[in-house]
């Protein structure tokens, strides 16, 4: 990347929610972004349309196809001519509590969740590695959650897939420091997007919000922000480390 250019971003699940609010905090930072969608082509063309700067673009792939990924990332390195940054943030949230659940569905929700959560980024940041390396070095920050610390009992695949990708982040961090690249995640709870709104406006959204001493969730922008602190070089040696966005909702040792 040479010097005063904007970084080269590929931003994973891109088109909605913290994807959304991640690649426009890069966009805003005069970075490139290549927003990725899995099957909301209007909502990615719309998250483009609205990021600010030019040279991004949109890539597509189901994050559970192996081939398609590569493909994907490779694609998004090639329009941008290099990667600098990863943000593994694609996801899937499928309630299953084992006790209401047909066994069929336990396997189909297990299945998809893990292939997209954990396979999918793992897929992805193998292929990236390369360009990465092929710029000098850069970041990988993982979106990950709450969940994979304090439990998902209705959700037990889901919390499993984040605990992996945070055990997957910190060994790709032990591998890839002596090629300059940084592997971090970071894990928020309860955010206010689309997806949470059928919660969060609900009955139970009041219990919601004071799971925190601040009495509300998160907003999009406030993991974007330590998204991007992750991605920056003033963050490369704090390598291997998981920043929790979760208003001290739930607090780790």
């Amino acid at each position: 990347m040479a010097a005063g250019e904007g970084r080269r971003v590929l931003v994973t699940g891109g088109s909605r929610g913290i994807g959304r609010a991640i690649a426009r905090s890069f966009a805003e930072q005069g970075d490139r972004v290549a927003v990725h969608w899995g099957s909301s082509r209007d909502r990615a063309q719309q998250v483009l349309a609205e990021l600010p700067g030019e040279g991004h673009l949109l890539v597509q792939a189901d994050m559970t196809d192996a081939e398609a990924v590569g493909a994907m990332v490779d694609r998004a390195a090639e329009d941008l001519g290099g990667l600098d940054v990863l943000v593994n943030n694609a996801g899937v949230f499928t309630a299953h509590p084992p006790l209401e659940t047909s066994y069929a569905d336990w396997q189909a929700a297990w299945a998809q969740t893990l292939a997209t959560n954990l396979v999918g980024a793992a897929n992805a940041t193998f292929r990236a590695v390369p360009h990465l390396i092929a710029a000098g070095g850069g970041a990988v920050v993982n979106v990950s959650s709450r969940g994979a610390f304090r439990g998902e009992p209705n959700n037990p695949a889901y919390g499993a897939s984040k605990a992996g990708l945070n055990a997957f982040a910190q060994s790709m961090a032990l591998a890839l420091a002596p090629h300059g690249i940084s592997v971090t995640c970071v894990a928020p709870g309860f955010v206010q997007t689309e997806m949470a709104r059928e919660v969060l406006d609900g009955p139970g959204g009041d219990a919601v919000r004071a799971q925190s001493p601040f009495g509300r969730v998160a907003r999009a922008d406030e993991v974007a922000a330590a998204v991007l602190w992750l991605a920056s070089p003033a963050a490369r040696f704090s390598s291997g480390t998981i920043v929790d966005v979760n208003g001290a909702s739930y607090l780790r040792s």
